[in-house]
């Protein structure tokens, strides 16, 4: 029988597959029979806690504008499985997607190699990437760097690191140093790495395996990008400072008109229909960001919130520096198995708040700014029921 896109989404979410596993053994076991095609691509390897994806998009934006054929891969995705998987824009297709993903676990099956959904993903990414004989892949890790799937490439063209903040600590450790010790972990051999926080691993690690590492201000205007938000110009000087890095021959002309082109669904997105703010805020250097850009873009303006996360997040944190006296709120408890549950958000938070139940109507109107922040789960079910066209 064919195999659909949908059973492709009932085996990557199966009990055996839809967990994490940190380390890099499966995967080379399986790109080994695949040829290892993860050898013979070029890649910009992006890591860190907060803003990735951002980095991401701005420089495969700005590479396909100059005329590269650009694989980009990031997680997670917000609607389907296809857009983690895309080349200058356009997302694998769903047929393509099932093939490879049948192809590689069954291979995997065979070979007694039990691989997790990120890991069928990364394997298919690498594989099609290389099939497609894309020029530059622009990925982005999972979790963390020294274990991630995306970490069994040998050598890349540069390496960047982004903000980091304690997010995943149970994995990846509970303070600052141990994180930046895992996102360090892309760090390659004469490499280049690109960061803006001076963090002593860093250097540590770049003076172990021989890497020159750049430390870069974000003093860089964002004037053009059509990404808002006051955290995007660390993302943009990052961005800007690994395309000069390997590309150097693109010009400042060019880099200008791609930045207007840049598309990054829910990460500040305005969406001008409904006076809505779309983020997936959901730890608390996210929420802190999307604090500062809404007290900068939309000062004195009545805010409505709705707001759920996962309940292994910080969510006392998030609600106290997110809410002000006046704000409405509202808390969602979406279908997922580890959301946060309402009666937990609305006792530590601050002011008064209300569930958002089936039956609540929220009136989107141009007096009142409204803003779904927090799990891209909870975002994918507010966009169907509210109708929200992206």
């Amino acid at each position: 029988m064919t195999k659909t896109y949908q059973d492709t989404v009932n085996l990557l979410t199966s009990v055996g597959k839809f967990h994490i596993s940190l380390g890099l053994e499966r995967m080379v076991k399986i790109l080994d029979l695949l040829g290892n095609p993860q050898d013979k691509l070029d890649c910009i390897h992006v890591a860190g806690t907060n803003g990735k994806g951002s980095v991401c998009a701005i420089i495969s934006t700005v590479l396909a504008y100059a005329g590269k054929k650009v694989g980009l891969y990031t997680s997670p995705h917000i609607f389907k499985y296809t857009e983690r998987i895309q080349i200058n824009g356009v997302k694998i297709s769903d047929e393509d997607f099932t093939k490879y993903v049948f192809e590689i676990s069954n291979l995997a099956d065979k070979n007694n190699i039990d691989l997790t959904e990120f890991e069928i993903l990364t394997a298919v990414m690498f594989k099609y990437f290389s099939d497609n004989d894309v020029e530059v892949v622009v990925l982005e890790t999972g979790l963390g760097g020294r274990f991630d799937a995306t970490n069994v490439i040998k050598k890349n063209l540069c390496s960047v690191i982004t903000h980091i903040d304690l997010d995943h600590t149970e994995r990846l450790g509970d303070t600052l140093d141990k994180i930046a010790y895992e996102k360090a972990g892309i760090i390659k051999k004469d490499c280049p790495c690109i960061v803006f926080e001076g963090k002593e691993v860093y250097y540590d690690v770049a003076d172990e395996v021989g890497a020159p590492l750049q430390l870069i201000l974000p003093m860089v205007s964002t004037e053009n990008l059509a990404l808002k938000g006051v955290h995007q110009q660390e993302n943009l000087s990052l961005a800007l400072a690994a395309i000069e890095n390997c590309f150097p021959e693109i010009k400042n002309e060019t880099i200008q008109e791609a930045l207007r082109q840049v598309k990054h669904i829910c990460r500040f997105q305005y969406v001008e229909d409904k006076n809505l703010i779309i983020d997936g805020a959901h730890n608390p250097n996210g929420v802190n960001a999307l604090k500062q850009s809404l007290d900068m873009y939309y000062p004195n303006t009545k805010r409505r919130f709705i707001f759920g996360c996962l309940n292994n997040k910080d969510y006392e944190q998030m609600v106290n520096s997110l809410f002000e006296r006046g704000d409405e709120v509202y808390f969602y408890h979406y279908k997922h198995q580890n959301s946060c549950n309402v009666e937990q958000l609305q006792k530590v938070c601050p002011i008064q708040s209300k569930e958002l139940t089936d039956d609540v109507e929220i009136d989107f109107n141009d007096s009142v700014l409204t803003i779904i922040c927090g799990s891209f789960y909870m975002i994918e079910e507010l966009v169907y029921r509210f109708s929200i066209k992206l």
